[in-house]
C-alpha cells in the first residue's frame, strides 16, 4: 500500500491554525544550504536540484536500480529551515532584509534510505541532469525535538502574525523559543495558489 503523508501523518504536516506543541522525533532529509532573498530566480535551483534527487530516488526501482525494504510512497513536500546572517543578528533592529536570509532547504526521505544509495542517486542525476548545485546536496539525520507549531493560512509576508500567535501560546506554557531560527514546510505551490490561500506549516523549538 502506498504511503501518504498527507493521510498517515497528518499530526507532523498537517496541523490546526491554531498553536499547538508536538514532538518531532529524527527523521532523514536531502538537505542543501543557501543565503539570499527567496524571490531570486537563482532560489528555484535549490528547489529544482532536490526534486530532482528526491524523484530519482522514488522511481529508481522502476529504472531497475533496487533499494532494499523500498515500498512506494508520496514524495514528501518541501521544508526550509530560515535564519539570518551574522552581520544581520548584530545590527537586528525588528525587521528582516530578505538579502540577509540563510536557508536550509530540505525534503524528507523514507527510512529505507541511506547515505550510500543517495549518493548513487545524486551521481545519476549528474549524468542525466546535469547541476553545479548537486554537488551541495547532503544527506542528514535531524531531530527537532519540542516545538510550537501551527497552519498560516497566507501570503509568506503575513507569517510574523502567526509567529506572534506562537510565541505568546508558548509564553502561556512556560516555554521559550530557542531562536529565530524556524522551519516552514511548503504544502502548496506558489506558482498556482493565491497568496491569500497558501497554506504553509511554521514550526520553532522551545524548551
Amino acid at each position: 500500500m502506498k504511503h501518504e503523508w498527507r493521510k498517515k501523518e497528518k499530526g507532523i504536516y498537517l496541523p490546526k491554525n491554531q498553536p499547538e506543541v508536538i514532538d518531532i522525533p529524527e527523521y532523514q532529509f536531502l538537505t542543501i544550504n543557501g543565503e539570499g532573498n527567496p524571490n531570486n530566480d537563482s532560489f528555484f535551483e535549490y528547489i529544482q536540484v532536490l526534486y530532482a534527487v528526491s524523484y530519482a530516488i522514488k522511481m529508481s526501482p522502476k529504472k531497475g536500480i533496487p533499494l532494499k525494504g523500498y515500498y512506494d510512497y508520496t514524495v514528501y513536500p518541501l521544508e526550509g529551515v530560515w535564519d539570518i546572517n551574522d552581520i544581520a543578528k548584530q545590527n537586528y533592529t525588528g525587521t528582516i532584509n530578505k538579502n540577509d536570509l540563510v536557508f536550509k532547504l530540505m525534503i524528507r526521505q523514507p527510512h529505507f534510505v541511506d547515505a550510500a544509495y543517495v549518493s548513487k542517486m545524486i551521481a545519476l542525476t549528474q549524468t542525466k541532469k546535469p547541476h553545479r548545485l548537486l554537488k551541495e546536496i547532503r544527506f542528514e539525520k535531524i531531530t527537532e525535538g519540542k516545538c510550537i507549531q501551527m497552519m498560516h493560512m497566507g501570503s509568506y509576508d503575513s507569517e510574523p502574525e502567526s509567529f506572534q500567535k506562537m510565541e505568546i501560546f508558548a509564553s502561556d506554557l512556560s516555554l521559550k523559543r530557542k531562536s529565530k531560527k524556524h522551519r516552514e514546510i511548503y504544502l502548496s505551490d506558489f506558482r498556482k495558489v493565491a497568496p491569500e490561500k497558501l497554506k504553509t506549516v511554521l514550526r520553532f523549538k522551545v524548551d
